[in-house]
């Protein structure tokens, strides 16, 4: 397939894009609109790629005449797991039903979808400091929804290679069915207590925006949007501060944050008055404390 790009100048540049063809082996339906799905390529491992980084999906549309139509997908399984690629879907309906998610939640194990190579820059985990020195501040994950899916990924990479900064993982959901890794984020946190955070420092909260329906009823945790780790209460200190032990500085902790624009205006709504600023804007020498990605 070709794709033809414009460049402001006005010149027009050819890109082929080669489809590659993947498996569906395993769904998991969380309710009718969430879902887990593990594709397998056809030929070959599953390609290299970096924690943070999406997939781009495609699978042709009977109502546009067998059209492909393709989505890009945040990948939730590790760079570490070669085994399959793993993705957690919404099924957003309204106020028209998603072209390709719709597609999805029709396909069944066993089932194909063509995908193009992992891609993509903005949340890619920050390793060094414009100086050139090792980025060790703490690192705050925030995931609204299933902007979770990147942060699935970061906390397995890490693990995996034993990194030793501080990681915070919060996830915002409206049910607590739709939490959809709290087990096992929750089992990477319980390492951490066996094993010592001088080994492995993880910790992961969620936070329930509709406490008030009857099926959150058992929830005991933080309430409203996901956001509200950040709020600070009359003592001026902020449920996530109280997590970590300490004040959130833009010199100790760097944020990633991935979900509907709200979510990302919301967290620099309080992260602003601290003077903390997104990679987009950063600073002249290069220096920033918040990289983000919206999908809306």
């Amino acid at each position: 397939m070709i794709i033809t790009i414009y460049l402001t100048s006005g010149v027009a540049v050819l890109l082929l894009v080669v489809d590659n063809k993947a498996t569906v082996t395993y769904v998991q339906l969380l309710k009718e609109d969430l879902v887990i799905m593990r594709l397998v390529p056809n030929e070959g491992p599953v390609p290299e790629f970096r924690a943070g980084q999406f997939i781009t999906l495609g699978m042709p549309n009977p109502n546009e005449g067998g059209k492909i139509v393709r989505r890009a997908y945040s990948i939730a399984s590790h760079p570490e797991n070669r085994d399959y690629i793993e993705l957690v879907i919404r099924w957003v309906r309204k106020p028209l039903p998603g072209r390709l998610t719709t597609q999805l939640f029709n396909a069944k194990e066993g089932d194909e979808v063509l995908w193009l190579k992992p891609s993509g820059k903005a949340l890619e985990i920050n390793e060094t400091m414009p100086d050139g020195s090792p980025d060790t501040r703490r690192m705050v994950c925030i995931g609204g929804g299933t902007g979770l899916a990147p942060f699935v990924s970061y906390a397995q990479h890490l693990h995996h290679v034993g990194d030793k900064r501080e990681i915070v993982v919060l996830h915002g959901a409206s049910y607590v069915d739709e939490l959809s890794y709290k087990d096992l984020l929750t089992d990477l946190e319980y390492d951490s207590i066996q094993r010592g955070k001088d080994k492995w420092n993880f910790r992961y909260r969620a936070a329930i925006s509709r406490p008030q329906e009857w099926f959150n009823r058992s929830w005991s945790g933080q309430t409203g949007r996901v956001e509200t780790f950040l709020r600070p209460r009359a003592d001026g200190a902020s449920p996530l501060e109280d997590l970590v032990g300490e004040e959130i500085t833009k010199e100790n902790t760097i944020f990633y944050v991935c979900g509907w624009q709200g979510t990302i205006d919301g967290v620099m709504d309080f992260l602003k008055p601290g003077g903390f600023v997104t990679e987009h804007d950063k600073r002249s020498d290069g220096s920033f404390e918040v990289k983000y990605e919206s999908y809306g």
